[in-house]
């Protein structure tokens, strides 16, 4: 199929503040996976103080943050009311990809512990999107390493550094099983979250490099909404990513 004429833009949310262990390098994949097809690319920054309104983007991407970044970010999305309209979207079927600190803030809340003082603390509370039918609590032990799942995407491979817990709530979606790391909580083995075409997890910047089944996935749903009808991409030569994903497999025991 000739999709030179085609084009996305990618909402990138608080990519000034949310933007930590290299998740830039998922929109980077996109962008790199769409140009292969001459498919342009367009990546529009949402941030505090920029405008946005239904229908400026095709889809989302939201990265990770550390808890001083979340805090602004969580009183933007309720206060500027980005977070209904994103919302909004998700409900007609635009795609996202939320990861780590920006997966926490689309579910119900995140129950964080900051360290104001030698010796004392303060629970902070920040208030999400309602997004996900899921939360999240500060945790005492970072849950950091090589990370794989089995899911409806075959087998996905990436890397995780969190200490907050994210729990599903009985409706909600994982997005794979753990065979390898620890997961939305290191406890019931049971790793991210899917709401339609969002999803929700801790695997970081390398989760579409690694994944370009993935990737494709994005690239494929958002440009079928998008035009309205069935797009399938053409292969592209995944030589050096299938033997990566192999090499890294074989490494990690799976």
């Amino acid at each position: 199929m000739n999709h030179k004429y085609m084009n996305l833009k990618i909402g990138y949310l608080y990519g000034d503040l949310m933007n930590i262990y290299g998740d830039t390098g998922n929109s980077i994949a996109l962008k790199h996976r769409a140009h292969a097809r001459n498919i342009d690319v367009e990546v529009k920054m949402i941030t505090i103080g920029s405008s946005y309104k239904v229908g400026d983007v095709d889809m989302f991407f939201f990265g990770g943050g550390q808890d001083e970044s979340q805090i602004a970010v969580s009183r933007d999305l309720i206060k500027s009311k980005k977070g209904e309209l994103i919302k909004e979207e998700i409900e007609k079927g635009i795609p996202l990809l939320a990861i780590c600190g920006g997966y926490q803030l689309l579910g119900e809340y995140y129950q964080a512990s900051r360290k104001q003082e030698v010796g004392s603390s303060q629970d902070i509370r920040l208030e999400g999107v309602s997004l996900f039918p899921a939360y999240t609590e500060a945790g005492d032990t970072r849950m950091i390493g090589n990370i794989a799942i089995e899911s409806e995407w075959d087998k996905l491979i990436g890397f995780e550094n969190h200490s907050g817990k994210t729990y599903l709530r009985p409706e909600g979606k994982a997005l794979g099983t753990v065979l390898k790391g620890f997961g939305n909580n290191g406890e019931d083995g049971k790793e991210g979250c899917v709401y339609k075409n969002a999803i929700g997890c801790y695997m970081h910047g390398s989760l579409l490099p690694k994944n370009p089944q993935l990737c494709d996935w994005f690239i494929e749903k958002t440009l079928s909404i998008k035009y309205n009808k069935d797009i399938k991409l053409e292969k592209l030569n995944d030589f050096f990513e299938i033997n990566a994903r192999a090499d890294f497999l074989a490494k990690i025991g799976i």
